[in-house]
């Protein structure tokens, strides 16, 4: 196994670049230039089809680029395919095997043909445990909850133990108080790895509560980048106002929910 904080030669906290990437999805163009800093939580924040999951997509390798570089750790990975990235990547649906049990869920971040060492299952059972799952490594997908389900695709991300991590509203069908929960337990997760860490969300509070940094994308393109918090003061980015309106900028009465350095 690559040792801990490392992988392919790219170190824990990796900055992340899309230097002038363009991508078409038939008559709708993406032109991005934009980079992520190293060992930050950024949310990434958009209207519908601006293209949020498409960055993402071409940051993991499932998408490439028309043309421009994506570069990890200052490594241009446009070459490479996705499970050569030193990424990970969770989504709304948690992609899970739903004829496999828990642990050999989890087990696949170590192992793709799930031939784990007596380390490997360490691994899983710790990190079950620190998403709260211990006890449950033998049940089906279709025994959790949909918080429980995205817990075990956390559990999967912590052993595959890479340098950056790719949300992509992977807690938009949770209700308030279960997606409040996860997004501490990434910001925790977080403290404890210093991943890199790119999070899609349409909730400004989402961005507010975990989110130091934010990217705002509009029309296919980065229209405002910069610090979380300031983007919900009332002299934050015109286009980011316009799109949350008014009711959740700052007037001393609502203050931003977490500030982290």
């Amino acid at each position: 196994m690559t040792p801990a904080g490392k992988v392919a030669g790219v170190e824990k906290g990796a900055a992340v670049r899309l230097e002038q990437v363009s991508f078409s999805y038939g008559e709708a163009p993406f032109l991005f230039d934009v980079e992520f800093a190293a060992s930050k939580i950024t949310a990434i924040m958009g209207p519908s089809g601006s293209g949020k999951s498409t960055l993402l997509n071409l940051v993991a390798g499932f998408e490439t680029p028309r043309s421009g570089r994506v570069l990890i750790g200052g490594a241009d990975v446009g070459t490479e395919p996705p499970s050569a990235r030193p990424v990970s990547m969770v989504f709304q649906e948690n992609n899970l095997f739903a004829h496999l049990s828990v642990e050999r869920n989890v087990g696949l971040g170590r192992s793709p043909s799930l031939r784990l060492t007596e380390a490997d299952h360490a691994a899983v059972a710790e990190a079950l445990k620190r998403v709260g799952l211990a006890g449950k490594e033998q049940r089906l997908p279709r025994e959790l909850s949909g918080g429980e389900r995205q817990r075990v695709a956390l559990a999967r991300v912590l052993v595959r133990d890479r340098p950056v991590l790719l949300l992509d509203e992977p807690f938009a069908s949770l209700g308030p108080a279960l997606r409040d929960d996860m997004l501490d337990l990434v910001a925790s997760v977080h403290a404890e790895r210093g991943m890199t860490v790119l999070f899609v969300t349409h909730q400004p509070e989402d961005a507010r509560r975990v989110g130091q940094n934010m990217v705002f994308l509009d029309n296919g393109m980065v229209a405002a980048t910069g610090v979380a918090a300031d983007f919900f003061d009332r002299s934050g980015p015109e286009a980011f106002r316009r799109y949350i309106g008014s009711g959740l900028f700052g007037d001393g009465s609502r203050d931003v929910a977490r500030k982290r350095t």
